[in-house]
């Protein structure tokens, strides 16, 4: 009997659930229809369009940045950061090397053992 009840109030659930939804999207595809609401919201949004444009203008008066400009300088920003990281690690790289050349030998070292291979080869060919 309790399964009876529960399938029953799952049903009625489905039933209103369809019916609420139906009952809305009738709704909004009327409202969607409308000529004074579809002129309502072209002029609201023709409004908004003129209020965003007065205020850049007002701030670009008042030397102030815009929402746009504080975008671009974040874009700006994130590239050079990037492009640091890159230079940074070179030198990191440049760093590690010129330590194990110097652990290596001394330069006057490599520069004698140079001189003599470069003696050497010409005596060999």
């Amino acid at each position: 009997m309790e399964d009876d009840t529960g399938s029953a109030n799952a049903n009625l659930r489905d039933r209103l659930t369809r019916t609420g939804e139906d009952a809305l999207g009738k709704l909004a595809q009327d409202l969607l229809e409308n000529p004074v609401v579809t002129g309502a919201l072209a002029k609201a949004f023709g409004a908004r369009e003129k209020a965003t444009a007065a205020q850049e203008t007002a701030m670009s008066a008042l030397n102030l940045p815009s929402a746009a400009d504080l975008e671009r300088l974040t874009r700006r920003l994130r590239s050079v950061s990037q492009r640091l990281e890159g230079i940074e690690d070179g030198v990191d790289r440049l760093d590690r090397r010129f330590e194990e050349a110097a652990k290596s030998a001394p330069p006057e070292e490599r520069l004698g053992a140079v001189a003599i291979s470069a003696i050497a080869e010409p005596a060999a060919g």
